[in-house]
């Protein structure tokens, strides 16, 4: 999937260079086109050559995440989703549409399997044909495998999921390389000397040590998802704690990733160095790094979102230097993700 990663991100950097180019440098605010940018990953490795289809379901989804956020916020009252107000009414109807166009690609890749044509290589195709193999090989029973709403859960997980928390990593990278101007060099070195201005490849991605280093630290200070739940189903043992079935444990992610005891009294500042012997060392090898999660319920996507990030992030080293636009306000908040509330206005220089 590293062509995709890099056609989605040289796109991004061509639409900059030509803003760039007349006086040698552009004030611009990146958020959304690294929103777009990582929508347009997921939209071509999810969907393949249902691309424009998957792009319009993107922006239901997101759509959706507003009147979604403003409930979950509000005061939880039994069987209120049920009341047809304004707001769930709206939230019933971006849902069926999310659903109905998922439904309708799903039904024309299983279409073409049926008729005999090989399985796409995107994400959807490779689990629609993981699916039918189960199925087939438990002779055709309808409880092994996946029921079609349960594919279009999973489709709309990965969705979100596969562009939200990518876009907010490479956000937060380039307000804090915009800021440590060092290490935004380093890395461009990095960068420079195992690509030089030629496309990135796979083999030189997982050689960027000192990229790697930075979102690490990106991640720590800025996990896309500040706090995960967790529920037992049964009687479990937690260290000291003896939790009873049905009780949800949350994991503030954020403040374990500043909490001094655990990193020092610099836990706060951006110091990537901490990484440079990997993450196992840097947490002394307890579970104290968690940006996607951990345990056997760690996220599938974390391979993926970091190759993808290195792509986008050498793309833009190679081709610009940036610093914070006077206008920035530093104001992260949650969005389901930790997003800049301001957006991330830079000033882009041609290099």
């Amino acid at each position: 999937m590293v062509p995709d990663f890099y056609l989605s991100s040289a796109e991004m950097v061509e639409k900059w260079e030509k803003l760039v180019f007349e006086d040698g440098s552009y004030e611009l605010d990146v958020w959304p086109d690294l929103q777009n940018m990582t929508r347009d990953v997921i939209s071509r490795t999810a969907f393949g050559s249902s691309y424009e289809e998957g792009k319009r379901i993107f922006e239901l989804q997101r759509e959706l995440t507003i009147p979604f956020m403003q409930v979950a916020l509000s005061v939880y009252i039994p069987g209120w989703r049920f009341v047809p107000t304004k707001t769930n009414r709206k939230m019933k109807a971006l849902n069926r549409d999310i659903v109905a166009s998922l439904r309708a690609i799903i039904n024309k890749k299983e279409k073409a399997m049926k008729e005999g044509k090989t399985a796409s290589d995107d994400l959807l195709g490779l689990l629609i044909e993981s699916n039918w193999r189960e199925t087939k090989g438990n002779n055709n029973d309808k409880t092994a495998g996946m029921t079609v709403d349960e594919v279009i859960e999973e489709c709309k997980l990965f969705y979100f999921a596969g562009q939200e928390t990518t876009s907010t990593l490479l956000v937060w990278t380039m307000i804090l390389l915009s800021q440590h101007q060092a290490w935004q060099e380093r890395a461009r070195d990095e960068v420079l000397q195992i690509f030089g201005l030629e496309k990135p490849h796979h083999d030189g991605l997982n050689h960027l040590k000192i990229v790697n280093m930075i979102l690490h630290e990106v991640l720590r200070l800025y996990p896309p998802i500040t706090i995960t739940n967790r529920e037992t189903h049964e009687n479990t043992k937690l260290g000291d704690l003896a939790l009873p079935a049905g009780v949800i444990v949350s994991m503030p992610i954020l403040s374990i990733h500043h909490d001094p005891k655990l990193w020092g009294d610099d836990a706060n500042e951006f110091k990537p160095e901490r990484f440079s012997e990997g993450v196992s060392k840097a947490t002394k090898s307890q579970v104290t790094f968690m940006p996607f999660g951990w345990g056997p319920r760690i996220c599938i996507g974390q391979n993926f979102a970091l190759l993808e990030a290195k792509m986008a992030i050498a793309l833009i080293l190679q081709r610009f230097s940036f610093e914070l636009s006077p206008s920035y306000t530093h104001a992260p908040h949650t969005l389901i993700t930790l997003q800049p509330q301001h957006g991330a206005p830079l000033i882009l220089h041609k290099r």
